[in-house]
């Protein structure tokens, strides 16, 4: 099971673009500006050499200038150079001091971006990979993808059993949000999938909002996990069967569903409803399926259904209504489909209707 962190991304961050710059100018940048802080420096202490004083041998030479201001900096302080009048101590007080903090932070900030970062990612990436285990993974978070989350976590499934996999921080961070573990990442290639652990999921939803890109992502997983049941949207109804060959257990047009949702509203408005009460968690009634228990081998479809409907049986690759003999011996490893009642919590207002 995945475990979700205690902080996440939108409690720091509300607005990122990745740099542009490689890395090695990112770390040329920051090494100039360094440089620049510290050669204004030794130039206003060159010009203002005066005001130091060297208790050496009493004369503070170009170079002396250039140890004073790095021993200044790096806060060492021997003492053997000080300033002795009141401009060169403000100096030292106001600016010198302030470049001194800069340097730190910039450094530091280097060191965390470029070491210390990438070390605690893959620590936490570490503890949250070896925590999941019979998860859900979703591939593609847009307007498919957040709302089969947000379905699974109504129908009962907890937020940090859900791995979402996508390529869009916003998109990642809502996810975050709803309490489900997150990877920036390409779907369909291999590492992705290997690092959200696809062999140890329980399920696979891809909604990658391209056909071609859904069908690769099916491809990819399948042939990292061959038992894995792989749901997936597509628009084209000539990629429903390039789907299924591609490994996919069920295969979902939306475009088709709504369009027999449109066709069942002109024989009456409730037909719609109902089937969209069905579809949701939420509804006065939930359409589930189920394995026959070795209690019920043996007995009608009928007889095993207590509070509910029993509607067919799936045995191998046939399928039997409930009014076909073959559903008055259930076996075992038959998969019931019935309805049973909801929670009611979406009824629909026959008032309002009316």
């Amino acid at each position: 099971m995945a475990r979700k962190s205690s902080r996440r991304i939108s409690d720091y961050i509300s607005l990122k673009r990745q740099s542009s710059l490689p890395v090695w100018a990112d770390i040329a940048v920051r090494v100039g500006f360094v440089l620049s802080l510290i050669g204004m420096a030794i130039a206003v202490h060159w010009f203002d050499r005066n005001g130091l004083q060297d208790s050496y041998d009493g004369d503070v030479s170009f170079l002396d200038v250039i140890y004073f201001t790095m021993i200044s900096i790096t806060t060492t302080g021997y003492g053997d150079i000080v300033p002795v009048t009141e401009r060169a101590r403000l100096f030292d007080a106001l600016i010198v001091t302030p470049i001194r903090a800069f340097v730190v932070l910039i450094f530091l900030g280097t060191a965390y971006n470029f070491v210390l970062k990438k070390t605690w990612d893959r620590w936490r990436m570490k503890l949250i990979q070896g925590n999941l285990h019979d998860h859900i993974v979703i591939a593609g978070f847009g307007t498919s993808g957040s709302e089969a989350v947000a379905e699974l976590i109504a129908r009962g499934t907890k937020p940090d059993e859900i791995v979402v996999v996508d390529t869009n921080d916003d998109s990642l961070t809502k996810a975050e949000n709803m309490g489900c573990a997150v990877i920036n990442g390409d779907a369909t290639r291999d590492v992705t999938l290997m690092d959200v652990k696809i062999s140890r999921a329980r399920s696979l939803i891809v909604s990658a909002g391209r056909d071609d890109t859904s069908i690769l992502i099916v491809l990819t997983a399948r042939h990292l996990a061959y038992h894995l049941p792989i749901s997936v949207s597509v628009k084209a109804a000539d990629n429903e069967l390039l789907a299924r060959q591609a490994g996919a257990t069920t295969v979902i047009n939306p475009v088709s569903f709504a369009g027999l949702l449109l066709a069942g509203s002109c024989e009456g408005a409730r037909i719609s409803d109902y089937l969209s009460d069905l579809a949701s968690a939420t509804g006065r009634v939930k359409l589930v399926q189920r394995s026959v228990s070795e209690e019920e081998v043996g007995m009608a479809l009928n007889d095993v259904i207590d509070d509910g409907i029993g509607l067919r049986i799936y045995r191998g690759n046939d399928v039997y209504g409930f009014w076909e003999e073959e559903t008055k011996s259930l076996e075992a490893g038959d998969i019931i489909v019935e309805i049973i009642p909801g929670d009611g919590t979406e009824k629909v207002s026959m008032e309002a209707d009316a």
